[in-house]
C-alpha cells in the first residue's frame, strides 16, 4: 500500500472508532435517547469500555488532525520518500493498538502507543524541515 492508502485506512479506522461506543449506548439507553440530545445522566448509565472508547477515539481525531496534513504536505513535497509508507503504517499500526488499549483500560501500552503514533507524525514532519 502507498502512503496515501494508508492513511484512507486510518482515516477509516478513526471513523469507525465511534461505533462501539454509540452501539453500546444504543443498546443500553436505547435509540431514541441515542439520537436526541445527551442528558447529564446518560455518562452515568455509559459502561466505563465505552467511555474510554469515546475517549479513545477523541484522541485519534485529535491527533489525525496533524497527521494527516503533514503526510499530505510531505507527500507533495517528497512522493517518493520511503519514509513515508513506513511512518503511515506505524501510524495506523500505533493508532489501532492504542484505540484497543484504551477501550480495554490498559494505561502503560496505551501511552507507548501514543508515543509511537506521534513518532510517526515527527518523521512525516522530518521530510518537510529537511
Amino acid at each position: 500500500m502507498t502512503d496515501l492508502q494508508w492513511l484512507a485506512a486510518t482515516i477509516l479506522l478513526t471513523l469507525l472508532g465511534a461505533l462501539p461506543y454509540v452501539l453500546q449506548r444504543i443498546v443500553t439507553i436505547g435509540l431514541p435517547r441515542t439520537l436526541g440530545n445527551p442528558r447529564a445522566t446518560d455518562a452515568a448509565e455509559v459502561t466505563p469500555w465505552a467511555q474510554r472508547a469515546r475517549s479513545a477515539h477523541a484522541n485519534a481525531v485529535e491527533n489525525l488532525v496533524a497527521f494527516a496534513p503533514a503526510l499530505i504536505a510531505a507527500h507533495l513535497h517528497s512522493p517518493q520518500a520511503p519514509i513515508l509508507v513506513t511512518a503511515a503504517q506505524v501510524y495506523f499500526f500505533a493508532r489501532l493498538v492504542h484505540y484497543l488499549v484504551y477501550a480495554a483500560g490498559v494505561p502503560v501500552i496505551r501511552t507507548l502507543a501514543y508515543f509511537v503514533s506521534l513518532g510517526a507524525t515527527l518523521a512525516v514532519l522530518s521530510t518537510l524541515l529537511a
